[in-house]
């Protein structure tokens, strides 16, 4: 991706979030550019004026031209830049909700990868950094039209002083302009080299910056403030977070160094630039070529020109240490969205009234991103409409892993799932993913109302999520809450906020499944928060939901959860090493399933 690339690619994404900002912007840039010269150019024709005797009327109304037009530019200037302040916002914001949409919709496998989350994290971080990020590019952007409108103002007018003076010494005029060129190059030059080592050091500061907010995200996230006041915690963060501090003032003070040693070289040629306009023009009014009037305009015009043409180019070299930034942003964006996916419809329907084989793992295997083993080896076993099935076996073993394929989280490294005899790639990615509700073991509820939290959305029925509570078993801390399903979640958002439990936020996270109302339910270690008797009421419960046609998984390490599920599948090292009932299990001594049950019954039998 070249740099011209990035900028310009990353600008028209910009403006899409915002078409009417970019137009209105260069209207107010080129009014306001205007007022200056206005100024300068009115200014001097008034002192020429009265220099040259030339009668009061018309001095009065230049005076008059002066005052008015200095009144409708500013009015237009001050109407324009509150749009755009507004326009501006908007722009913002919805590139804000476009981000967030982007990071929602990520591949799941995306989501886990370290590598995208430190991208994104180098994103925001680098927004931080005075001239990088994506809010640089626009203030470079506004910038550089600013200096090109400033210098095409300028040009116009420079014209006139150039024919003038031109007629007189050509030779003079032609070794001025040489003279003043020579000095804009040698400071383009000069800017472009020092860049390089702004980059480096604005990079080494965006990565200590990443490590700092990892910190702060731990000492504000007060889900930590039991572990760290119990173990005295503090003072481990507090020495890592010196050290962070300690880290990024000493970038600031290095980028701060190379910033003004930068700057002298530059101010040492501006005066140069300065002292041969100056004498440049004053030679010329001295001689009466040029009016007392004229010295102010001109000089203040050519110097205006050269500080522009400079400014343009040290906008360029801004936009040349950004481009590694844009690039991070547009590469954040250019992930893809969607998992391989198909265009077939999915009838649930027909799903709920087939009793047969619906999905069916053929010699599946997997391996993680970046793995080297396998979580997954040859896996082979098939899900039936209306059944209860469990997924037992010790930790590692690749339960969870197989409810993550089902889902299509991921999909497999080798082998095919098939649902109705069909690989599930061929379906449409958001219709497949619709049949299931799952309760994964690392479940998370939001920090918004019950109601929202159980449906997943703003609008619900009141009457179907308080029936879902009470089947999950929520129902006696329910009736406690004085706002009903409006009660928030946590303190986030307001001090209202209620906490729950581990256990009361499982069961919330059981009837957010059970809202969904999807064929397939996947409870993925459901009741590890759940007391031995909450856990047999659970259950029975489910025992008696899915007796109206869904498909359950439970995945558990409570093996007396498997006794009332129609199969049992037994994983050990990613690999299913038993399959069928607990009373054909539990009669195979040499089987796996027969030690899982022996190593937690032992601690059961007195």
């Amino acid at each position: 991706m070249s740099e011209e690339n990035a900028n310009i690619r990353a600008l028209k994404l910009l403006y899409s979030f915002c078409p009417a900002y970019f137009p209105l912007m260069l209207l107010r840039t080129f009014l306001d550019k205007l007022i200056p010269y206005f100024n300068l150019y009115l200014s001097a024709e008034i002192i020429n004026s009265i220099s040259r005797g030339i009668n009061l009327n018309k001095i009065i109304t230049l005076v008059l031209i002066t005052v008015i037009g200095n009144f409708i530019l500013a009015v237009s200037v001050g109407i324009l830049s509150g749009i755009c302040r507004c326009k501006r916002v908007r722009l913002d914001l919805r590139e804000a909700a476009y981000g967030n949409r982007k990071t929602l919709t990520l591949n799941y496998p995306d989501l886990e990868s370290t590598e995208i989350r430190q991208l994104k994290r180098k994103i925001t971080e680098s927004s931080k950094i005075d001239n990088y990020g994506k809010g640089s590019l626009l203030s470079n952007t506004e910038s550089m039209a600013n200096h090109v409108i400033n210098m095409v103002i300028a040009i116009i007018l420079f014209v006139e002083l150039f024919v003038t003076v031109f007629q007189v010494s050509k030779l003079i005029t032609v070794l001025f302009c040489a003279f003043v060129a020579a000095l804009v190059v040698v400071n383009v030059l000069y800017i472009f080299s020092v860049y390089n080592r702004n980059l480096k050091l604005s990079d080494n500061l965006s990565q200590i910056l990443i490590d700092e907010n990892r910190i702060d995200e731990a000492v504000d996230c007060y889900n930590m403030g039991k572990d760290v006041r119990m173990y005295r915690q503090h003072t481990i963060i507090m020495d890592i977070k010196k050290r962070a501090f300690n880290m990024e003032q000493d970038a600031h003070r290095k980028y701060a160094n190379v910033q003004f040693t930068s700057n002298i070289p530059l101010l040492m040629i501006s005066m140069f630039l300065n002292i041969g306009v100056y004498t440049f023009i004053c030679i010329y009014t001295v001689k009466g070529i040029l009016g007392i009037g004229s010295l102010i305009k001109y000089v203040g015009i050519t110097k205006t020109l050269i500080d522009c043409i400079i400014a343009i180019f040290s906008t360029i070299a801004s936009l040349k240490s950004n481009t590694s930034f844009v690039e991070d942003y547009l590469r954040y964006y250019d992930i893809s969205e969607k998992m391989n996916t198909g265009t077939l419809k999915v009838n649930k329907l027909s799903l709920l009234q087939n009793a047969g084989n619906i999905i069916e793992f053929r010699d599946v295997s997997f391996k993680y991103p970046g793995a080297e083993n396998y979580a997954l080896w040859q896996v082979n076993f098939v899900l039936r409409m209306d059944e209860q099935l469990a997924i037992v076996g010790r930790n590692g073993s690749g339960k969870t892993t197989l409810v993550k394929l089902l889902c299509r989280l991921y999909d497999p490294t080798e082998g095919e799932i098939l649902l109705n005899g069909i690989n599930i790639m061929e379906y449409d990615y958001n219709e497949y993913i619709s049949l299931f509700s799952v309760v994964f073991q690392d479940f998370k509820l939001f920090s918004f109302t019950l109601g929202q939290n159980v449906a997943a959305g703003s609008d619900y029925d009141a009457e179907s999520v308080k029936s879902c509570l009470c089947n999950a078993g929520f129902e006696t801390r329910f009736s406690t809450m004085p706002n009903g399903l409006d009660t928030y979640l946590y303190k986030d958002f307001t001090s209202d906020g209620i906490e729950v439990s581990g256990g009361e936020a499982q069961k919330i996270s059981i009837a957010r499944a059970l809202y969904k109302d999807s064929p397939f339910i996947l409870l993925d270690e459901p009741t590890a928060a759940i007391d031995p008797i909450a856990e047999a009421e659970l259950f029975d419960r489910f025992n008696k939901m899915i007796v109206s046609g869904k498909t359950a998984v439970y995945i558990s390490h409570r093996m007396a959860s498997c006794i009332f599920c129609d199969r049992i599948v037994v994983c050990d090292h990613g690999q299913i090493v038993q399959q069928g009932s607990h009373k054909d299990l539990i009669a195979d001594k040499d089987g796996k399933y027969f030690e899982l049950w022996n190593a937690q019954a032992q601690h059961y039998i007195g």
